[in-house]
């Protein structure tokens, strides 16, 4: 059997390595050392111009993460900007969009991380609390600068997130935004707090997002279960 392919989007952000000082599209490490690690292959997807491309780029692909990032377009969710929310970039927001269609038409596994999470909520028609210290008074969830937060998640009994990670874990988080609406998923894990931690599609397609970073632990359960349902898909198609 082929080793399935993991599609990963970036950042597109202005960086410097060497000599030189340019825009660049990275992504850090963890997420292709974790899918490597759990049995794929990663291959990176920088914002791409053209998004009616998004078919093809996934036709070519057996899942999909949707990484991490910056803050998505509060028009996108029908919402003025709080004063907290900053830094969105439109040409990842309208990437990521499109190949969120492109896979929910072909039924391709997909996990959202942290921003992939909202994206997912919103690509639904669903909404974002824009800054969740306001809804939780505490920082926890992000502490502030290059430092995770660490919290406790519970996870619903009989969910797939709960099948792949257990009960309860502790995880690494980096968000001052979470999802408040999420039409066409279920809730599947809550921080003590209340806070949304993980959503996902009911049935036994892989479609699922966590708020946290599971990429940066060393319990990778959703990444090799994406991983799985990955190479199931893959030779269901004769790859």
């Amino acid at each position: 059997m082929a080793v399935p392919v993991i599609g990963l989007t970036t950042y597109r952000e202005h960086a410097a390595w060497g000599v030189w000082r340019q825009p660049a599209d990275v992504l850090p490490a963890q997420y292709a050392t974790a899918v490597e690690q759990t049995g794929g292959v990663p291959l990176l997807l920088p914002p791409v111009a053209q998004v009616e491309a998004a078919d093809a780029v996934l036709a070519r692909l057996d899942a999909l993460v949707v990484s991490g990032g910056a803050d998505i377009d509060p028009t996108r969710y029908g919402a003025e900007p709080h004063p907290r929310t900053a830094g969105w970039r439109e040409d990842r927001d309208a990437w990521e969009l499109a190949l969120l269609d492109a896979a929910d038409a072909i039924r391709l596994p997909v996990l959202g991380i942290c921003r992939g999470m909202q994206l997912m909520a919103v690509h639904a028609g669903g909404s974002l609390h824009q800054h969740t210290p306001d809804l939780v008074e505490h920082d926890e969830h992000s502490p502030g600068g290059d430092v995770f937060g660490e919290i406790e998640v519970a996870t619903v009994g009989g969910s797939r997130v709960a099948a792949l990670v257990g009960e309860r874990l502790t995880v690494s988080c980096h968000h001052h935004q979470s999802v408040l609406e999420h039409p066409g998923y279920v809730a599947s894990a809550h921080a003590g707090d209340g806070s949304v931690e993980a959503i996902e599609s009911e049935g036994d397609r892989f479609w699922l997002a966590v708020q946290w970073h599971p990429e940066t632990a060393a319990d990778v359960g959703l990444l090799a279960g994406l991983v799985r349902a990955a190479a199931t898909y893959a030779a269901g198609r004769g790859r």
